[in-house]
Order: C-alpha cells, then sequence, then structure tokens
C-alpha cells in the first residue's frame, strides 16, 4: 500500500531545546527513518589515546544565542 502526501508547512518560530547525538528532528513526513552510526579513524592511528591527565587545562568557551534581529 502506498500513501501519497502533499502538505504546506509554515513555520514562525522554532526552539529546540538539546540536540544529542542520538537525535531526530523532523518536520513533515518521512516513511522510515533508519538509524545508522559510522565510526571512522580518519587520523590513521594506531594506538589508543593516552590516559586524561586529570589536570583542569581544558577551555571554557561561553556560549551564547545568537541575537534575534
Amino acid at each position: 500500500m502506498n500513501f501519497y502526501i502533499q502538505q504546506s508547512i509554515h513555520i514562525q518560530f522554532i526552539r529546540i531545546g538539546t540536540i544529542a547525538n542520538s537525535s531526530v528532528f523532523q518536520i513533515g513526513s518521512a516513511g522510515i527513518i533508519k538509524p545508522l552510526s559510522n565510526l571512522y579513524n580518519t587520523g590513521q592511528f594506531t594506538e589508543p589515546s593516552p590516559a586524561p591527565s586529570g589536570q583542569g587545562n581544558g577551555v571554557i568557551v561561553p556560549l551564547r544565542p545568537p541575537s534575534i534581529s
């Protein structure tokens, strides 16, 4: 059985609170959403990464939402 759906979608405002690795954000209709996960070694690494040193020397970057004009 086939369904043919014709839609007209008008979005005035959308607020998305959180996006995670496994999030799906959909507007409209979809027949099937197939999960897919790929892991690539694009750096051609041959050994595991070293263990973290435990020192808090990371950089904290403040993020703020873009201003709406």
